[in-house]
């Protein structure tokens, strides 16, 4: 058994890290927004100045380009939340009423409920211990059990429902092993979204050469939440090279209006996801500096794991080779068998810390165990249940080293 004294010991450790005095007068959150030294009050007034603060504007056009610019990605649509980004890329792909979308339950639950916003259907499949995220081996094992395939689709054998898509998400900004899932994705023919909410600035080595996430599979998406890398206050963005899928983004994003001088003709049931011009101005002021962000970030996560080097009980989970994370958020994984005994551990760590204002955070809980997803169809769950008892997040906000 690891004593109390022995944790206290590991909290104490990320305490000195974390506060810069010893008052414990505010508290040290999991990740916060940075807006010091970007040019966010000269483009905001800008905005005030033209009177354009809402939807579309040149911010928002600015915006999406210096994304391209960055990411390396052909298109972005910027809109005005990640859940309704990915919603909207499920959408554009095909993914319907009473499809099924296989995705892993590891993740917050945005990534399920935009599924379930279409009227689709979560199925969890598990995850793989290494990225937390979606588990090749056993997608390819759930689909050989449950599919069948017919006039070039996939069906659930036991449901009659069509599976329409693959939902990998890179979990706190660590890329998801795509190569493996890419394989799997050809095999069957099914096309993949990716949830990339929390991993802008992070990149996987696809052809011998980096692709950012979101752009490895047919489309994918971003968030700008106010605990992401940047943020717009809330945002969102489509992520795609293919210019089919985002022109249909783009015109179902703008309630599926003709473009024209004065008419309002609308030829589908569309959606107003748009991002605001004000919006997008914040966002461009960060986006210039985010290199900078990512240095932070790769010195933030360099520290944890020289401060906890000394506990064995504990490590860092780190990203594959072939792999760059942005370590959004930098997680600590107890390396204990048993699972009563990793509980103990992770909820003694929780409370110690919290006593000192540090605002540790568990994983979510897995969705397949929330109350509107307990009868999704499901895999084995268990890699996914095992980690769940077994990871912290740590603050990683770059306020640590500003």
């Amino acid at each position: 058994m690891i004593s109390d004294l022995f944790l206290n010991k590991l909290v104490d450790e990320i305490y000195k890290f974390v506060y810069k005095t010893n008052l414990e007068k505010y508290p040290i959150n999991l990740h916060e927004p940075d807006l010091s030294n970007t040019k966010s009050l000269t483009y905001l007034k800008d905005c005030i100045d033209k009177n354009w603060v809402s939807s579309g504007g040149e911010w928002v056009k600015k915006f999406e380009n210096k994304l391209c610019e960055y990411t390396k990605s052909k298109y972005a649509i910027a809109l005005c939340n990640g859940t309704n980004a990915l919603r909207l890329a499920l959408q554009t792909i095909g993914v319907k009423k009473g499809d099924e979308v296989l995705v892993t339950p590891a993740t917050f639950v945005a990534t399920a409920n935009a599924i379930s916003h279409l009227g689709a259907i979560p199925h969890f499949v598990d995850i793989e211990p290494k990225t937390l995220a979606l588990s090749a081996s056993k997608l390819d094992e759930r689909l050989e059990q449950i599919s069948h395939r017919s006039n070039g689709y996939v069906f659930n054998k036991n449901t009659q429902n069509k599976i329409s898509a693959i939902l990998p998400v890179h979990v706190f900004g660590m890329p998801a092993d795509f190569g493996a899932l890419e394989v799997i994705s050809k095999k069957w023919s099914i096309p993949i979204v990716e949830d990339s909410a929390e991993a802008l600035g992070s990149w996987y080595k696809k052809n011998e050469n980096f692709t950012h996430c979101g752009l490895l599979g047919e489309i994918g998406i971003l968030s700008f939440n106010g605990n992401k890398i940047i943020t717009t206050g809330g945002g969102g963005a489509i992520l795609t090279n293919n210019k089919v899928f985002a022109d249909k983004a783009r015109h179902l994003s703008t309630t599926a209006k003709i473009p024209h001088p004065w008419e309002y003709f609308h030829d589908q049931i569309g959606w107003n996801d748009r991002m605001p011009n004000i919006n997008a101005a914040i966002g461009f002021a960060q986006l210039e500096k985010i290199k900078n962000i990512l240095e932070i970030k790769k010195r933030i996560y360099s520290r944890y794991i020289q401060i906890l080097s000394d506990f064995d009980f504990v490590e860092i989970i780190s990203p594959p080779k072939n792999s760059v994370s942005n370590n959004w958020l930098i997680t600590l994984r107890i390396l204990v068998e048993d699972d009563n005994h990793a509980i103990s551990i992770r909820d003694k760590l929780l409370s110690m810390a919290h006593k000192k204002n540090i605002l540790l955070r568990p994983i979510w809980k897995s969705l397949h165990n929330l109350p509107m997803y307990l009868n999704s169809p499901r895999g084995d769950l268990s890699e996914a249940e095992f980690q769940e008892k077994r990871l912290i997040n740590l603050p990683s906000s770059t306020k640590l080293l500003s």
